[in-house]
């Protein structure tokens, strides 16, 4: 997309603002699908916790994606957009029982990471096929936040503990078809992605009737000039040569499954925000946004650094600013930050806004949340309202006192 595209987008339906391109995620699959080409059966499910529009559903349904949920509420909008329950994999963490058999009532595959949850769900429902998360102690990821492959994760179960899940498969009866392992997001060294895949492998072997072998994903896409990525190209080429050999060994038709969520939506997003003030200090040069971590906490939170443009002057003499958000914690998105010299009233786009950002955002300060645009076809469609003040109380019930 180009600036004035964003700049006109911002004009019709006002800042903050998040816009999706369709083409860029059409692009990312594309990429994705031909690096694992030779592979027969491969299915790519999106891991829709990083953007959860409806109307970003369909587009990835249309795509020919399936879905990684891990609620309930995302297995409805899952549902709700027109993915069929053989389409979506429901791989939760630490929530109820209840909550995992009233997704199972709905046919969707369970992937369960917990031995007691193993154990009490194979004895009430011994014919429902369950897939099995594994946790390699492999830490793949860069940051050890988003990383979840490590020892001390919460997430999986304990590679060294398969005697215990074969004892329970063995006692129950169950039907487990398939084996998972996500290592964490942000993966930098390929071989020690297929290292951790290795262990995957050698976990299947003591499984007989599996359908699937699930790889999870956390493909790391740059987020700064120069920033390194995950070669597709590269794994894909390596990791389905080893796969094809293992079915080969297995002597059973499988299929390999990715779950991305970052690496097909982060760099089609981009949010705008208005510069309110530009204030100078002793020492610093804010500009501050009309928005702040209720809308795009991932600079907080994770530390994430977005490259950020001053569209409204992208010619402009850079100078060095702090960008910082009208929310009254400290909500700094960039520190010295070299940016296209910003006055007020200018718009500042942040990119690779399409993961992990609509979907953290929240009420904070009693703010609305922003509009949603995808681009597509030259055009920006509305796909999610601006918030009102209606929004904000809707659910309130007021208690006179």
């Amino acid at each position: 997309m180009q600036p004035k595209d964003l700049l006109a987008l911002a004009e019709e339906f006002g800042n903050p603002l998040y816009v999706y391109d369709a083409t860029t995620i059409e692009q990312q699959y594309n990429r994705l699908t031909a690096a694992f080409s030779k592979v027969e059966n491969l299915r790519i499910n999106y891991a829709m916790k990083a953007l959860s529009n409806i109307s970003i559903l369909k587009l990835l349904k249309k795509c020919g994606t399936g879905l990684d949920t891990v609620s309930y509420q995302e297995v409805q909008l899952g549902l709700h957009a027109g993915f069929t329950p053989d389409k979506i994999i429901f791989t939760p963490n630490g929530v109820s029982f209840e909550e995992i058999e009233e997704v199972a009532k709905l046919s969707v595959q369970i992937n369960i990471d917990n031995l007691s949850v193993l154990e009490h769900f194979g004895a009430k429902h011994p014919t429902v096929p369950v897939c099995i998360r594994i946790n390699p102690h492999v830490m793949a990821g860069g940051n050890q936040n988003i990383s979840v492959g490590h020892i001390d994760s919460k997430f999986g179960i304990s590679i060294y503990q398969i005697p215990h899940i074969l004892r329970i498969v063995e006692n129950t009866g169950m039907h487990i078809n398939g084996i998972h392992m996500h290592t964490g997001s942000d993966i930098l060294d390929i071989e020690v992605f297929l290292y951790a895949a290795e262990i995957l492998f050698d976990a299947a072997k003591q499984f007989k009737e599996l359908d699937f072998l699930d790889f999870g994903s956390g493909f790391k896409v740059p987020y700064k000039k120069g920033d390194i990525e995950t070669n597709i190209e590269e794994l894909g080429k390596k990791l389905t040569k080893r796969f094809l050999a293992f079915e080969k060994d297995y002597g059973r038709s499988l299929t390999l499954a990715f779950e991305p969520g970052k690496f097909l939506v982060s760099g089609a997003g981009f949010f705008l925000a208005k510069v309110n003030v530009v204030k100078q200090t002793t020492s610093t040069v804010f500009a501050g946004i009309d928005s702040g971590f209720n809308h795009l906490i991932r600079p907080m939170f994770y530390g994430s650094q977005h490259t950020i443009e001053n569209i409204s002057n992208p010619k402009g003499k850079e100078r060095f600013y702090t960008v910082v958000g009208y929310i009254c914690e400290t909500d700094t998105f960039a520190n010295n930050r070299q940016i296209a010299e910003i006055k007020e009233g200018d718009v500042l786009c942040f990119r690779n806004a399409g993961a992990y950002c609509f979907s953290m955002a929240s009420n904070y300060n009693s703010r609305f949340k922003p509009a949603e645009v995808l681009w597509k076809d030259g055009k920006g469609h509305l796909i999610s309202k601006r918030e009102t003040f209606d929004d904000l109380i809707r659910n309130q019930i007021v208690v006179e006192v």
